[in-house]
């Protein structure tokens, strides 16, 4: 059946596609440009000639990169942090939202505004490493772990998914003899993938790119993570450029690091966004119906 569609949808149409358009040509471009700056010599990026397409294809920055074995080891320990990281949040977040999403919890509105409060107010920087050294966990996993455990923006969006399920599944469960963890293991979760798979992608971006809590608590280079290794690329290349270094490795990884470490930072993100795309919209927009 084929709708009648009146003129002046068919405008909205087309006005919302050239839109839609421009708004991919100016999310893209930015993207695009990196990538030709990754791979073009010094000389063409210092003078402004890079667009969209390489000049004086190279591949010396990221040889320079990929050939220390630093850079495995330190990217390594980025795909532990964010695994283990987003494994402890998604568990924490889950089971704090589905106890708040119980309107008969006594006590409920104390918890919503003891999650609240963190938003608002803050220890400080000094605080925190006073807290975190004191507890003996600088220089391990768990210093980049535990303080960002919980968001609290993802927790009130999986709290207000949480909410708009039906009541009715989980009393038939319970009338059935399933307990509370029955319950929200074998009815909740299966329901929740959508929300699921987007609450996973936040936490896995932000713990790939979080690179200043290894920056404060992590001091032995095994340690740490590829974005410190990258930043500390940036600074070295910059500082030897205005030392007046002149070698062509150095000049050349000086020009260009910016976008390579960009590139290499991206691309497991890129990778997996493809497979969690499909839920991310409806995870987010099902979470936001009602408070």
């Amino acid at each position: 059946m084929t709708l009648n569609r009146s003129r002046g949808y068919r405008v909205f149409q087309g006005i919302n596609a050239v839109i839609l358009t421009g708004v991919v040509i100016v999310t893209l471009y930015p993207f695009v440009n990196i990538i030709a700056r990754s791979f073009s010599e010094e000389r063409y990026i210092v003078t402004g000639q890079v667009n969209l397409i390489p000049r004086g294809f190279n591949l010396t920055t990221y040889n320079i990169v990929v050939s220390d074995p630093m850079f495995w080891t330190n990217y390594r320990n980025t795909v532990v942090y964010t695994v283990v990281a987003t494994a402890i949040a998604m568990l924490l977040t889950t089971c704090y939202a589905y106890v708040l999403s119980k309107r008969h919890l006594k006590g409920r509105t104390f918890l919503i505004w003891v999650a609240v409060f963190t938003m608002i107010f803050t220890g400080g920087l000094i605080p925190n490493y006073v807290l975190i050294n004191g507890m003996g966990l600088t220089n391990s996993i768990w210093a980049i772990v535990l303080p960002n455990a919980i968001s609290v923006f993802n927790l009130l969006v999986m709290k207000a998914f949480f909410e708009n399920l039906p009541t009715d599944l989980e009393e038939a469960a319970a009338i059935d003899g399933l307990n509370t963890y029955g319950i929200l293991w074998r009815i909740v979760l299966p329901l929740s993938k959508a929300v699921i798979a987007t609450m996973v992608l936040f936490y896995a971006v932000s713990f790939w790119n979080s690179w200043f809590t290894a920056f404060l608590y992590l001091h032995e280079t095994d340690l740490f993570p590829v974005t410190i290794y990258l930043r500390n690329l940036i600074a070295g290349a910059t500082g030897a450029e205005s030392a007046g270094a002149v070698t062509s490795e150095v000049t050349q990884a000086a020009a260009n690091i910016q976008s390579v470490t960009i590139m290499l930072t991206v691309l497991p993100i890129l990778a997996v966004y493809p497979f969690v795309q499909r839920y991310f919209v409806s995870g987010v927009m099902l979470g936001a119906v009602k408070g």
